[in-house]
């Protein structure tokens, strides 16, 4: 076991960042790690259909956020280097099949091009950063997602029968994801930076 600080942060607040990421290094010392994995679906409709209020948000919370997070890291992770893991998506790097998601895409796909920039800006600096791309997990996030008129865009698709090529019907947990976030915080990923790992069995192949 270790020792656990809780703070509650608005991710899309830039100072509300910069103030917990302050209270996390006074109560540990030290950053050595920083995980962006916080995110919404937000709305998934017809282009003609996503209000500015509805873009805004989500980009706020998936791109801004993870933007400000490593911003406010930074200052902590330069003294000693460390490792950055952002959570992305196979939605808007290797599946475009989720009608609707255009939104949620462009932040997923956003954060990709981020974490490679930062890659190479930060290796000076011992950084390293790299994504996860989670396929199908079984969580709640779902539930709070909005949908509208997805079933009128798009085109007819067809894929191979049963889920994914390793594990069939059955999502993957996020137990499964957190391993692969806890070996790139490790010193075993001490050479791995850059790199988009992604956590589907396979899914986005088919």
């Amino acid at each position: 076991g270790g020792d656990i600080a809780t703070f509650t942060v608005d991710v899309a607040n830039p100072e509300s960042q910069r103030t917990a990421m302050a209270q996390a290094a006074e109560a540990f010392g030290r950053i050595d790690v920083v995980f962006a994995n916080a995110g919404i679906n937000g709305v998934w409709a017809p282009l003609e259909e996503i209000t500015e209020e509805e873009f805004d948000r989500t980009i706020s919370i998936n791109l801004k956020g993870t933007f400000f997070t490593l911003q406010s890291a930074l200052p902590f992770l330069q003294r000693q280097g460390g490792s950055i893991i952002v959570t992305s998506s196979v939605n808007g790097t290797r599946i475009f099949s989720n009608t609707g998601a255009t939104v949620y895409s462009t932040s997923k796909a956003g954060q990709v091009a981020m974490a490679k920039m930062l890659a190479i800006e930060l290796g000076a600096y011992k950084i390293r950063v790299n994504v996860i791309c989670p396929g199908a997990i079984d969580t709640n996030i779902n539930k709070s997602t909005e949908q509208r008129d997805t079933d009128r865009i798009g085109v007819k698709k067809e894929f191979p029968e049963g889920g994914n090529p390793l594990e069939g019907e059955e999502a993957g947990s996020i137990e499964q994801v957190g391993d692969v976030a806890l070996f790139l915080a490790s010193d075993l990923a001490s050479h791995v930076s850059g790199e988009v790992i992604f956590v589907d069995a396979a899914q986005s192949l088919v």
